[in-house]
């Protein structure tokens, strides 16, 4: 269930709906992000204010075989999630190929089956920063570094958090939507 904010409003001053857009508050939503990999998927979950995202235990993937639906379910319905936030795999110059149709058709059925809206973000260049901000910035041993999942849950925190902020918003249907 969608919240919204209740600040107060001055006398005088028109209800939310009325005012411009860029004084409208945005609806807080508690959302999934979802680094989806052909061994890994990354999964980051948003805090109950839809401010910050934090990381979930990365979740395995055998090649070739059907992505893990019920496990993705088990974790959004266990954290009353309501949006999807799918990372899309771009080339560096845009362009679509066919490992970005099937996280298409990932996404399409996961919010099939959960009842809730998939939104995509670009996610080019995400995996090198997700790398460096484990390699350098955790405070991790050599050991806990090196491990993939941490980078691949660093990526669904990236992916899910620049929704949150609103850079990312807006690559449903290949078209930038407008922001609120």
């Amino acid at each position: 269930m969608a919240h919204f904010s209740t600040a107060p409003t001055s006398p005088g001053r028109p209800p939310p709906s009325d005012r411009p857009p860029r004084f409208r508050r945005f609806i807080v939503v508690r959302a999934l992000g979802i680094d989806y990999g052909e061994r890994r998927i990354g999964v980051a979950i948003s805090d109950p204010t839809g401010t910050i995202a934090g990381p979930l235990p990365t979740l395995k993937k055998r090649r070739g075989h059907r992505p893990p639906y019920g496990e993705l379910e088990k974790i959004a319905e266990e954290n009353g999630v309501e949006a999807i936030v799918l990372g899309l795999p771009l080339s560096l110059s845009g362009e679509e190929s066919e490992w970005t149709a099937e996280v298409r058709r990932v996404g399409e059925k996961l919010g099939e089956r959960l009842g809730v809206p998939v939104h995509y973000v670009d996610e080019r260049m995400t995996s090198v920063r997700a790398e460096r901000v484990v390699r350098r910035r955790l405070g991790l041993s050599r050991g806990e570094r090196e491990r993939k999942e941490r980078v691949d849950a660093a990526a669904a925190v990236l992916i899910l958090q620049s929704w949150l902020d609103g850079a990312g918003r807006g690559l449903e249907d290949g078209a930038p939507e407008e922001k609120p």
